[in-house]
């Protein structure tokens, strides 16, 4: 959607040190929209089509989603079973985390299969943070510590380190002249037992995302989501969003990728597999060899445990909406439109393709907010760290579906790749680069038309 508006000079704000200001902000002027078009969407409350769960309380990421028949519900709670293992439980035969390994379950990270935080104060270890490094080119896993750095090891090893997090704080002003702030994450790298990470590695802090609607995603067509794609910027709307390409390690092709922070895994199975690998060191058919080890072995997951657990990851249901019949919800879906949100996370509604096995995603016309292609969101946000096609810049549109229910299930309001938002308004101020004139125009709006975006946000 291409907006008219130009945009003054936006500063997130200048540096506070101490008591004083670091730099004066010159007060963007303001954006007044007037009256706007309303947004009028089939079924829109149906945010996972007929998956789409009424639940808005602490289990409302972890339902089984509306459509599924009876005869499922046994191999849905036996794959939630999978879920919920604690894989250094000694009653296992035999606990199979590590022997290096950032958490020992799904759950520790993904609580009520909702979103991950980074920790509250510098003296609490990450829990749902996980750190994830390259080599000093760029090129693979860090030659010492491997694709990500474990703070965790059984009996008789050492973990290879932690991670202290401080937060640096900077503040501006928006065009109304209410002041806001926001958090940067500092990163301090302790402990270190094979020594420095060198010069040139990189890494990458990422919170856990939400867990459900993972199978409609999946079955969202390709030639749907490359046709979204516009790495050249052909049409002149300064949105280049671009597809990631990235190995299918079961086929040995390259594939759409569409899961995780850079859209470095093709299909859920894949994701699924890597998480247990790398936060777990529990091996599959499709991972089998976990750091530390000198050679593969024999999957620790059986093939019957890994298949329920697909059957659970990808049935999750989404929420539905709330309130977005109110006056208020309507005019901030509008003012979303209208400053540029749109552009990467689409608001009008997605359809499925039929999925063999899985009628209850198949063919379901959904809202997920998403392109789930890269774009480049600045300097800002940047992480350094190159992950198959994408750039250190460059971050998957995360889906917006859920996101005003995050308080309600997991008691925070942590946002963005690595959690640093504060609130969804936080999460907003942070867009840069191709993100950056929404997020200009944001800044530049009355109070109540940013009160009816976050209103609408809220909503979904």
């Amino acid at each position: 959607m291409r907006v008219p508006w130009s945009l003054a000079g936006i500063s997130a704000g200048a540096l506070l040190i101490g008591a004083a200001w670091a730099t004066v902000v010159r007060r963007p002027e303001p954006l007044v929209l007037g009256a706007l078009p309303p947004v009028v969407l089939p079924n829109v409350e149906q945010s996972g089509g007929a998956t789409t769960v009424a639940d808005t309380g602490r289990n409302a990421f972890g339902r089984a989603p509306m459509n599924m028949p009876r005869s499922r519900w046994p191999d849905f709670y036996a794959g939630k079973g999978v879920f919920d293992r604690d894989w250094s439980d000694s009653r296992l035969s035999p606990a199979v985390a590590g022997p290096f390994f950032s958490a020992t379950g799904c759950m520790t990270c993904h609580v009520k299969d909702g979103r991950g935080q980074p920790p509250s104060s510098p003296t609490e270890a990450p829990v749902s943070l996980a750190f994830q490094l390259s080599a000093p080119d760029g090129a693979g896993p860090h030659p010492l510590y491997g694709m990500q750095l474990d703070a965790h090891a059984v009996e008789g090893q050492v973990p290879e380190g932690h991670v202290r997090v401080d937060f640096e704080e900077t503040r501006g002003t928006f065009a109304t002249g209410e002041p806001y702030s926001l958090v940067r994450p500092r990163y301090q790298f302790q402990g270190l037992v094979h020594g420095p990470l060198g010069d040139g590695a990189t890494f990458s802090a990422r919170v856990s995302p939400v867990n459900f609607g993972l199978g409609l995603l999946e079955a969202l067509p390709e030639a749907a989501l490359l046709a979204r794609a516009d790495p050249e910027d052909r049409d002149h709307d300064g949105i280049s969003g671009r597809a990631n390409q990235v190995l299918d390690v079961e086929t040995g092709e390259t594939r759409l990728g569409r899961f995780g922070w850079k859209a470095n895994q093709p299909t859920l199975r894949q994701q699924v597999a890597h998480a247990l690998v790398a936060d777990m060191g529990v091996t599959t058919t499709l991972y089998r060899q976990e750091q530390g080890r000198d050679a593969p072995g024999e999957p620790e997951v059986s093939q019957d445990d890994l298949d329920l657990l697909m059957i659970y990851m990808r049935l999750l249901a989404v929420p539905k909406r709330r309130d977005w019949e109110a006056s208020e919800v309507q005019r901030g879906h509008a003012v979303f439109r209208a400053i540029g949100c749109a552009a990467c996370h689409v608001d009008t509604p997605q359809e499925t393709g039929p999925v063999e096995g899985f009628d209850e995603v198949s063919r379901q016309v959904i809202y997920p907010y998403s392109d789930l292609l890269l774009h480049d969101l600045g300097e800002g946000l940047a992480d350094g760290r190159p992950d198959g096609l994408a750039t250190g810049n460059e971050w998957r549109t995360p889906p917006l579906w859920g996101v005003g229910l995050v308080e309600s299930v997991n008691r925070h309001t942590r946002f963005l790749h690595d959690g640093r938002a504060r609130s969804l308004e936080e999460a907003v101020l942070w867009h840069g680069g191709e993100a950056a004139p929404a997020q200009g125009r944001y800044v530049r709006l009355p109070r109540e038309d940013r009160a009816a975006l976050l209103a609408f946000l809220k909503s979904l």
